[in-house]
């Protein structure tokens, strides 16, 4: 019955699967993320709580930091990697470093410290752009990025080679980058869109040719990540056609934070992948747990209006919506109920939906609310409610309309 009540364009020519099967989601909250100007680095004990909660959610990896960066950034990293081998956590633990020797061996020292592989993100400039700046050639980014990918594969340690600003490097460029990183034993390469380029048709174009330069290394397994920024506003839609495409690896950060505008949003990922029917089995109830926690570790205010998260993402006090909602759980149906108003079932990730009174309210918005918080609903309450609704320019709050309540029964 379910399926008969929505029709689904979104899966109308649908060709085979939307992602690949091994698709993994790389969380750089704890990197990228606090490279926000406006983010404050949150303390160790609130780090480990997002890391809990990333294991609860089921993501695969996180980038948990620079430790090459400071004292503190390594003692933070080390904390955090103790924390997964004494709490037997199943994600995996990657750090991120420049292609300096002196950026890799403080990841080697907390890999064997801590008793937990880490994996090496090691990055470096490659568009021509970059080069100009810092006058590097690319005989230099060559011998760099060798140099770092020696130093942690002879410690035992994955690497995953990141070439910064992929999206506007040249073709040739790339292709001696990535040979040079795969020759040398990195296992994963890194596209990035840093300064938020791409649009969709880039997006595919890279990872095509990124696919082909695998192929005639002739090595096998070597992973595609995809990391991307939101400049244009197309961070998200970008991550979603970056594994239709081939990517097998997306990054992201809660709420979409890092530099500048941010990156795409892990928890609007793992949402569309989730209706998208790609994590049938991945429980996100704690998605909305998630996105506060961080919120309130870096000091981040949430948009009234943003998806799932923001305080109206699955709140109306339209009559019309609200009549359909109550309509519905009149039924007994709470799938209906969540559905016949909201592309985003509220349940799914731990919220409701939420009926308010105001302005456009009408009376079954009023007998809803007070029957939710077990107040008789007799007319002339109602009545007297919507009265004062309809003479304010905005939802009321729960304490007027208890006010009011107290007003009509003293």
């Amino acid at each position: 019955m379910n399926a008969e009540l929505v029709f689904d364009w979104n899966e109308v020519n649908r060709k085979g699967r939307l992602a690949p099967r091994n698709m993994t989601f790389f969380d750089e909250t704890l990197r990228d993320g606090l490279q926000n100007p406006s983010v404050k680095d949150p303390g160790i004990e609130q780090k480990l709580q997002i890391l809990h909660l990333m294991e609860d959610l089921g993501i695969h990896e996180a980038d948990i930091g620079l430790p090459g960066s400071s004292p503190r950034a390594f003692e933070d990293v080390l904390r955090l990697c103790r924390e997964v081998v004494d709490c037997k956590m199943k994600i995996k633990i990657a750090a991120a470093g420049r292609t300096v020797v002196g950026d890799i061996t403080p990841m080697i020292e907390i890999s064997q410290r801590a008793g937990l592989p880490i994996e090496v993100y090691a990055f470096i400039g490659s568009s021509p752009i970059r080069q100009y700046v810092e006058v590097w050639d690319l005989a230099l980014i060559a011998k760099r990025s060798a140099e770092a990918i020696d130093v942690a594969v002879k410690a035992g340690l994955p690497v995953c080679f990141v070439t910064e600003d992929t999206t506007r490097s040249r073709p040739e460029v790339l292709t001696t980058l990535f040979r040079t990183a795969i020759d040398h034993g990195a296992g994963r390469i890194c596209l990035s869109d840093t300064v938020g380029h791409a649009t969709p048709d880039g997006v595919r174009n890279l990872i095509q040719f990124a696919r082909n330069v695998i192929a005639g290394t002739g090595a096998k397994d070597i992973g595609i990540d995809w990391h991307g920024h939101n400049d244009r506003g197309l961070a998200l839609e970008n991550a979603l056609w970056a594994l239709e495409f081939g990517a097998d690896r997306v990054h992201a950060t809660g709420l979409g934070i890092g530099e500048r505008v941010g990156n795409a949003q892990m928890e609007l990922v793992l949402l569309n992948m989730k209706l998208l029917g790609q994590l049938e089995d991945q429980d996100l109830t704690k998605l909305l747990e998630y996105c506060e926690t961080i919120a309130k570790a870096v000091g981040w205010q949430v948009p009234i209006n943003y998806p799932l998260v923001g305080r109206d993402a699955f709140r109306t006090a339209t009559g019309v919506h609200a009549a359909a909602i109550i309509k519905a759980l009149d039924k007994g149906n709470a799938w209906l109920a969540d559905r016949v108003y909201s592309g985003v079932p509220a349940g799914m990730f731990g919220r409701k939906q939420e009926i308010g009174i105001g302005f456009m309210s009408g009376a079954s918005n009023v007998q809803y609310w007070l029957k939710e918080r077990g107040i008789p609903a007799d007319e002339a309450l109602v009545a007297e409610i919507i009265k004062v609704a309809k003479a304010e320019n905005q939802i009321l709050s729960e304490e007027e309309i208890l006010a009011v309540v107290k007003r009509v029964r003293p």
